[in-house]
């Protein structure tokens, strides 16, 4: 008996995703509504690996998530993987969400865990990703949504230049400024 290995099962269900929503585009609700709950589950473990301190809050930024590709249901190229459309909507969601959480945590941070905070090794990831995130917010979309989701996420140029609107050149360029001026931020906070 053939086992079916990983990137086979992942195809299989890229492909009954896309037929789905394509079957949902033409009017098919049932599909639709299929649709949805297959993408639910595959976003909420999308969701779950990156949300795994503030749990409470996945069932809320899925639903938001959710919505976000409905409303976006039109921009879907049938030649583009559908799960990588899907994501990166995730992605914008989930960084508004961290943006939210970004200044909530500031203006709630306690300085009498401090040392129990710098004790923790495995949390610099995390203070490292929220730090980028602030430098990343002054930046103008033109250039942190190019380094968001070509350097971040490891997108292509042309699949963000597709998401964004921006040419190829104009995403090269945003990334080149954009890096540029996070450099020089960090240069002037030394």
């Amino acid at each position: 008996m053939e086992r079916t290995t990983q990137s086979e099962l992942m195809r299989m269900r890229e492909a009954a995703l896309q037929g789905l929503l394509l079957s949902g585009l033409e009017g098919n609700a049932d599909a639709y509504r299929q649709f949805l709950q297959q993408l639910s589950g595959h976003l909420r473990n999308f969701l779950r690996k990156r949300l795994y301190a503030h749990a409470d809050d996945l069932e809320d930024l899925l639903q938001e998530v959710l919505l976000a590709v409905h409303n976006a249901r039109q921009t879907y190229q049938r030649d583009q993987p559908l799960t990588a459309w899907a994501q990166a909507i995730a992605r914008y969601k989930l960084a508004d969400y961290w943006r939210g959480q970004s200044r909530r945590e500031v203006l709630n941070d306690s300085l009498d865990d401090a040392d129990a905070l710098f004790a923790q090794e495995q949390l610099e990831p995390a203070h490292a990703q929220r730090d980028l995130g602030k430098l990343l917010q002054q930046l103008p979309d033109k250039q942190r949504l190019p380094i968001m989701h070509v350097k971040l996420q490891g997108l292509s140029v042309e699949e963000t230049a597709q998401l964004t609107g921006l040419s190829g050149s104009a995403v090269k360029v945003g990334i080149h400024r954009g890096l540029k001026a996070i450099a020089a931020m960090i240069r002037g906070a030394q």
